[in-house]
């Protein structure tokens, strides 16, 4: 577990930082951009919690944001020195996990009959706000993937949890009483 004494240091003033491995890298860089954004989507997660989710989400959600800290260790270490350094990792049960809480809230969200809008309730907003970010992070990890290896579940985990998310929004409106807002594909 990491210990942070300090929280400034200056070293990142000349616009670059640190990976796990102790290389360099600007900050504008795909890998650094990829789990900036992972930094982001979990900080979002953390907004819809604080809007009073119902139960089942929250416990589910406070998993997957320890997972995003794994997801960024797994982003922040080239391939070539993971072994070396023992981090902490995505892994096939951490994608399975998310399968099986979708596989879980599906049904009883009822098929989709349309496209549905952001909103309803805070905490379904937040929600699909949360799943954005995941679709961005995916694609920047994509660009990074494109280049350099990354971890093999690391694409199939965020995949699996932008879905999740979505389908999280739509069960926080059920138990909250909220209509999911439509496209009015007519307007």
């Amino acid at each position: 577990m990491p210990r942070l004494t300090k929280i400034y240091t200056r070293k990142g003033d000349d616009g670059t930082t640190t990976l796990g491995n102790g290389q360099r890298l600007p900050k504008d860089s795909t890998r650094i951009a990829s789990y900036g954004t992972i930094d982001e989507l979990n900080s979002v997660i953390g907004i819809a919690l604080s809007c009073d989710l119902s139960p089942k989400l929250a416990e589910s959600l406070s998993l997957i944001q320890n997972e995003l800290f794994h997801l960024g260790s797994d982003l922040c270490f080239p391939e070539k020195d993971k072994l070396e350094f023992n981090i902490p990792l995505i892994e096939k049960h951490h994608v399975n996990n998310l399968e099986t809480i979708i596989d879980e809230l599906n049904p009883l969200v009822g098929p989709l009959e349309n496209f549905i809008l952001p909103g309803g309730s805070s905490g379904s907003a937040y929600l699909h706000l949360a799943r954005t970010v995941c679709r961005r992070a995916e694609r920047e990890v994509t660009s990074l993937a494109r280049n350099e290896a990354i971890g093999e579940f690391v694409l199939p985990y965020l995949n699996r949890l932008s879905d999740l998310l979505f389908v999280m929004s739509r069960y926080e409106n059920k138990e909250k009483g909220f209509d999911e807002p439509l496209w009015n594909s007519r307007l």
